[in-house]
């Protein structure tokens, strides 16, 4: 039996029955449009046998088509409602026993996924998206690449290259685990409630000795080390670096100024010039 996926008057008549209002609190914009779902899990080349985590999964939509490209999918729910009645809406639509297993919590507190998914698609709650990645690339490593659909502005500022105007402190956290890539737009239109922002999907694919030619920039303890100075560089980035990382390194410009020059960094330069490599050499020089 094939998965169908969720047309727009069922995703109405599903809230209604669920008591469910999209709520602004949990930036929940619920995608009404089965074309959309479909380019996403395409665009994420999503294939039979994958193993999917999916954040935020709603009423269940973009969940079936991931489901219906022949992956299995881990969905991790904050509404204790939706949570509830994912599993019957799947059956409902063709899905097989034990493809779907649903998580019944909020995704910034989960550090335990079960079916040790390897891929990320998600419809990311505008107010938590970068936070969510964030705390899901460093919980779980076994996250390979993924796709998620996020407010246009914050898209942008996870792909953004060193030096551009939207350049800051997610984009070189984002780099970390390694390049991203902005994937495609999505119409307003496509959801309910029509949202007043755009939305687009990103894409990254997480280094390693396969994909890079190189092992990870490093443990945990030199990524917090890293990440402290980026959100210093930032936290003033109209300052020079000697002056914004005073406090970080050393407790004065000239013990910054010093730390940066070992580090191949100058000390004139601001925080959004800098690559991830650059905030590394840093940290290793600290």
């Amino acid at each position: 039996m094939p998965v169908t996926l969720l047309g727009a008057a069922e995703i109405r008549t599903l809230a209604t029955e669920l008591d469910v209002t999209p709520t602004k609190k949990l930036g929940q914009n619920f995608v009404v449009d089965a074309n959309t779902v479909r380019k996403i899990v395409q665009v994420a080349q999503v294939a039979p046998g994958d193993r999917v985590v999916e954040v935020g999964p709603g009423l269940g939509s973009l969940t079936l088509a991931i489901l219906e490209a022949g992956a299995s999918v881990t969905a991790v729910e904050i509404d204790h409602r939706l949570a509830e009645r994912l599993p019957r809406t799947a059956a409902a639509h063709g899905v097989a026993d034990g493809a779907l297993t649903v998580v019944d919590a909020d995704a910034l507190r989960v550090t335990e996924l079960p079916g040790d998914p390897t891929v990320l698609v998600a419809n990311l709650p505008y107010n938590v998206s970068v936070p969510v990645l964030l705390h899901f690339l460093e919980t779980f490593p076994r996250l390979e690449r993924g796709v998620v659909m996020v407010q246009a502005e914050v898209g942008e500022r996870l792909a953004a290259p060193p030096g551009s105007k939207v350049y800051g402190a997610p984009s070189v956290k984002a780099a970390w685990y390694g390049p991203w890539r902005l994937a495609g737009t999505v119409s307003r239109q496509v959801f309910w409630p029509v949202p007043n922002v755009d939305s687009v999907l990103v894409g990254f694919r997480r280094d390693s000795l396969e994909t890079s030619g190189r092992e990870p920039r490093g443990d945990e303890e030199l990524r917090r080390r890293t990440f402290r100075i980026v959100d210093a560089a930032f936290q003033q980035r109209r300052k020079m670096l000697r002056q914004a990382l005073a406090a970080v390194l050393g407790g004065t410009a000239a013990e910054a100024s010093a730390v940066l020059e070992r580090a191949g960094v100058a000390p004139t330069a601001r925080g959004e010039e800098l690559s991830i490599e650059d905030f590394v050499r840093i940290a290793l020089t600290v």
